[in-house]
């Protein structure tokens, strides 16, 4: 049992507030990832899991133990770091051995460790290898497989595979979802980009200035986002936020974007009022070519032959992403026309908060 309870943590470094009561459930198995841009306290909170950084406030639970005063060793988790820190005199089999050594295991079990690690890794082959003589990958698999021989309760990866390029990215986030059934494992895992969140969690956390912000699984954050920032952070390209204001509130809230465009949204006007500021969102991949509807002025069109990437501006001067055809006609310094489903749309108000989307039987009301 390998639960993982954070209760209320706090982290100050001198009068500077960085972790503001984190509280999270995550249960046994799970992949949660957290997120967020530099500086939002994600690996600050992930070293107090680990035990390398002291908590100001708070209590750490794992497999229902307090482990809030335990020494990192003492914890049951293991730590993969986003340096391979692997020593470049001993060959993989003695650095994914070296922790083993360390505790003085007997041989034998630590030889049928190490060659289970490399199995589950495919690093078999490699054994008698140094790490010069590996790719970028197979040395992160060999960092992988130094944790793996612990057999801890808590796999923490910090931002693992950010030495890494694209393509090796893409291939290591599949080789770690895989490591992650294959163990059956509770894993938590930081990075700052969405994409390795989206792809590979069971739930996401995301952090802003040392708040959580939302804790969901990645569909839940792409279609329920809770906040602006959840709705801009998530997805790729990101979010349009078009401002616009409220001119009425009976059937939907309809607003007048920058640009002059009308739309009544499905939402809950609740609070809301004529003269009202906020902003609509829009994600790229929702919008489509129109005859008539929001006017965008093209700027970049990045062809990636299934989809054009279309940057351009609506109104005086708000970005607008559309990701359309491939083949769609459009130009570099051409004004066109867009439309977007009204039930796609997400509704901010003057706080960032957003505001409920209704179904039709509600509306109706």
């Amino acid at each position: 049992m390998a639960t993982l309870d954070l209760n209320a943590i706090s982290k100050s470094f001198g009068s500077a507030k960085v972790l503001h009561d984190i509280s999270l459930a995550i249960e046994d198995k799970e992949f949660v990832v957290f997120v967020g841009p530099s500086g939002c306290g994600k690996s600050t909170l992930l070293r107090i899991i680990a035990g390398l950084e002291e908590a100001t406030s708070g209590s750490i639970m794992i497999g229902g133990e307090d482990v809030s005063a335990a020494h990192p060793v003492e914890r049951g988790i293991s730590m993969v770091f986003q340096s391979y820190a692997l020593y470049p005199h001993l060959t993989v089999y003695e650095n994914i051995a070296f922790p083993l050594r360390v505790q003085k295991m007997p041989k034998a079990e630590l030889n049928e460790r190490v060659q289970r690690a490399a199995q589950i890794l495919q690093l078999t082959d490699k054994l008698d290898l140094k790490p010069g003589q590996l790719s970028g990958g197979q040395r992160q698999r060999v960092a992988i497989g130094r944790s793996i021989v612990r057999n801890p309760k808590v796999f923490l990866f910090d931002e693992p595979l950010s030495n890494l390029d694209a393509a090796l990215r893409g291939d290591m986030r599949v080789e770690l979802s895989q490591l992650h059934r294959q163990l059956d494992a509770t894993m938590v895992y930081v990075t700052h980009d969405q994409i390795e969140a989206m792809t590979m969690a069971d739930r996401i956390v995301v952090l802003n200035g040392g708040r959580v912000e939302q804790f969901g699984t990645p569909m839940e954050l792409y279609h329920h986002p809770a906040t602006k920032f959840v709705a801009s952070f998530i997805g790729q390209p990101n979010m349009n936020l078009v401002p616009a204001e409220v001119l009425d509130t009976k059937g939907g809230l309809t607003v007048a974007l920058a640009g002059g465009h009308l739309m009544t949204l499905p939402v809950d006007t609740t609070g809301a009022a004529r003269g009202d500021l906020v902003e609509v969102g829009m994600r790229p991949e929702d919008i489509e070519l129109a005859q008539d509807g929001i006017q965008l002025t093209v700027r970049v069109l990045e062809r990636l032959g299934g989809v054009s990437i279309t940057y351009g501006t609506v109104g005086e001067g708000v970005r607008f992403c559309a990701a359309l055809a491939g083949d769609a006609r459009l130009a570099e310094g051409g004004t066109y026309y867009l439309s977007v489903a009204p039930e796609a749309c997400h509704v901010f108000d003057a706080d960032g908060r957003v505001m409920r989307r209704l179904a039709a039987p509600e509306l109706a009301a």
